[in-house]
Parts: structure tokens; sequence; C-alpha cells
């Protein structure tokens, strides 16, 4: 049997590791199209800190490694598929025969369709091809404008005001992480942000990127507001999966690679993970993309064990965002947005920095939000993913949500709702 996996990130590389342990004697193929080892965009931050060298972002540390488990660390990445006979082109044009295929190719930072995008002063902090050129500009006391203030840009912010740069954030949206938080928790974390000495524009467009004067290489016109001078300008405006290999392949794609529940795409021998898979969506059932580290590595353990032909039954990724914003710790999980017809339990304490959002269909848990209050993450998150029927703790929660530890402990026993 010969298991070619495309892409080396998370999702890849744990699929690798998976496939060894459950196939001792299969061919193993894992397609790189970069030349550095396969690394975490999840530890980028660490490298423009400081905190870690370049070789701290790496997935597996250990020299060899996987010359050790007997895969084969392809340099290339993927051109095109085609199922029909079951090949692949590479990068170079060479063609690679496969018995099953995992498509894990991640996915790609959005460009804004901003003039002056294109300037070598702009960039997306993806890769670390990226996070070079931030560390070069990004010298202490260097104007920087980021571009964008989701979850990734936030990652990035905090990376950058350690760096003691003078930062300013825009943000399309009303308020900051508008996909993680809800406008209160959204506006807590701007306030907090702006009390630290980082300038953010919500609710703003930028117009323009043009050539600066006065020193500064850049200057990026706001619509509708004054202009900011830059040395740097970062973007951090979404992702979109890779699925350009799979033009004319007849596999189906939407947002991603269509996967059902053993991550298996419309052909039974190719299946996906990571970014470019849109499999099951633990809180709605419906298919979408989760572009998160820990969806990622699930994703490759599943996809593994049924190329290998251990039948495993992927549960639903859950939306799980937690985020530490220059020392302010926030979190949502699961329908942080609520859901229709659903009650709310809220706890605000704008003064001290404290918010508190538990969403309930029925007497279940189906989503959460904090800001400033970490004690009971892991209980928020387990609750919701085990859809436990709190009964009269509900009313208790709508009365007082900090008694989150004391509703999990008593109906830790009880039967799980239906889906």
């Amino acid at each position: 049997m010969h298991y070619v996996i495309a892409g080396a990130g998370p999702a890849g590389v744990t699929a690798a590791e998976t496939l060894r342990n459950h196939d001792p004697q299969g061919d193993i193929s894992l397609l790189d199209r970069h030349s550095h080892p396969p690394y975490s965009r999840m530890a980028i931050p660490y490298f423009l800190t400081g905190n870690i060298e370049e070789q701290g972002t790496y997935l597996r540390k250990e020299t060899g490694h996987f010359e050790k488990l007997g895969v084969e660390h392809v340099q290339q990445g993927i051109r095109d598929v085609q199922p029909g006979d079951r090949h692949i082109t590479l990068g170079d044009g060479s063609r690679l025969q496969y018995d099953r295929l995992l498509l894990a190719t991640g996915s790609s930072p959005l460009v804004p369709p901003i003039p002056g995008i294109e300037h070598e002063n702009v960039t997306s902090c993806w890769d670390l091809k990226h996070a070079r050129r931030i560390v070069e500009l990004a010298a202490p006391g260097s104007k920087v404008v980021l571009i964008g203030a989701g979850f990734i840009g936030c990652i990035i912010l905090e990376a950058l005001a350690l760096r003691k740069v003078e930062l300013a954030v825009v943000e399309m949206g009303d308020r900051m992480v508008p996909r993680m938080m809800n406008a209160t928790a959204g506006a807590m974390i701007k306030c907090w942000c702006e009390d630290k000495g980082v300038a953010v524009y919500t609710g703003t467009q930028v117009e323009a990127i043009e050539s600066g004067s006065g020193g500064n290489p850049l200057t990026v016109n706001l619509a509708g507001r004054h202009s900011l001078p830059a040395d740097l300008v970062i973007t951090a405006t979404g992702v979109t999966a890779n699925l350009e290999s799979l033009a004319g392949s007849g596999i189906e794609i939407d947002q991603g690679v269509l996967v059902n529940e053993f991550l298996q795409s419309s052909d039974t021998n190719v299946y996906a993970a990571g970014d470019c898979a849109q499999g099951r969506d633990f809180s709605t059932g419906e298919r979408s993309v989760h572009a998160i580290q820990p969806t990622a590595v699930e994703h490759g353990r599943v996809a593994a064990l049924n190329m290998a032909g251990v039948e495993t039954r992927f549960q639903g990724s859950i939306n799980m965002n937690v985020l530490d914003t220059l020392g302010l710790i926030s979190s949502s999980f699961g329908s942080w947005m609520g859901v229709e017809g659903g009650d709310r339990a809220e706890l605000n304490s704008p003064e001290r920095f404290r918010y508190l959002n538990l969403e309930f269909k029925d007497d279940v848990l189906v989503g959460a939000t904090s800001v400033g209050l970490t004690e009971h993450v892991g209980v928020l998150r387990g609750l919701i993913q085990t859809r436990v029927s709190l009964g009269r703790w509900k009313e208790k929660l709508m009365n007082d949500p900090t008694r989150i530890m004391e509703a999990y402990l008593a109906c830790r026993g009880n039967t799980p709702a239906a889906a």
C-alpha cells in the first residue's frame, strides 16, 4: 500500500505518524512544498518575539525524524490530482502513483484588494518567509500598521507589541475579533489594547497604501479618517483553502474539499484534512472549514486511521478559540453567537475587564464566551462537547454564570442530550 500525503503541516505530519503506527509495512510519501522542515504556524509569534529560534517552530525537533519512521519526505508541492488512474503530478512535473491520497494542502492568506498592497514593505504573516521579513523591518520604535483584528491578527498584534513597535490596528468589522467575540467582548478587548498604547480603528477600511514622506516608506490612507505613516504594513484579513490542484479532478469542493464522517472525499481513495477540508461542524451538523491547529491534528489522525483500514468516525470540529491579547485572555467555544430560540446568561464587569456569556439550547450549554476569566475554560468546553443536560442547574447558571464548575460537577453523570 502506498500512502501519499500532500502537505506537511500539523495535519499531514500527524497523518504520517498515525499511518506508520497502524501500517508498519506500507510506503508513505509526505509531500512538502517548503525547503525547510515541517513547522507550526502557531509558533511563529514566539519566533517574532525572539523567544525561540526558527528551529523552534519545527513540528518535530529530532534530526532525521521522518527517516527513522520510514517516511519519505519529498520537498515538492502538488500540481494536480488524477483520481482515474490514482496519480498526482508534483511541482517539478514528475508523476507519483498512490493507493490512498490525503490532501492536507492547508490554506493561504487572502490579499485584500487595496491599491499599493504590492509594496515590498507590505507583507502577510503566514509562513516563515513572512516572519523573517517582519523581524527585519519591525524594529523597536518603528511604525507598523496591522490590517485585520481577527484571531490571526490579534496573535500577531501581541507579538508586535512585544517587539515595542508603534502599532496601529485597522479592522473593517465593528469590533475586534468579530468572528470569535460578540459586540461586548470585542469592545472590551479594544479598550484593553488602547489602554496598552495600541491605536485601534474598528469599522474602518484602508483605501490605499502609498509611498510615504517624512522618513517613513509608506502612508496608509484610512477611509473617512486621517492617514497613518508606516515603516511596515502587515495584512491579516483571512485565509482561503489551497484547492488549485483539484481543478478538473472531479473531486467535490466548496470552501474546502467536501468530506464525510471518515474524512473521505467524493473519491473513495482520496481523503482531506486540516485547513483544506470541509467536514462536519460539531455544533451545527453542517460541513464547514475550521482552520485551527487542533482540528487539523484531529483530522490528520482520523483520516490516517481510515486510510489504514481502521474505521473511525470524525465527531465534528468545534469552534474553539483561546486568545492572549497583551495579557488579556479571551475564549469562545461552540455556538458562541447563540442559537434561535435559545437563552443567554451574561456577566459583564467592564471596569475589571471581566465578561462571561453562556448560550443555551433548552437545558444544554451550546456556546460560551469569556474575557479575563481563565479558571473554568476547560469546563466550558467540556460541557459543550458532551451536550450534558443541565436540568435545574440551567436556572442557577442563568442567575449566576460563574457557578459553571459547580454545574459541571453536579451534572457530569447526566445523559447527553440528542444532537
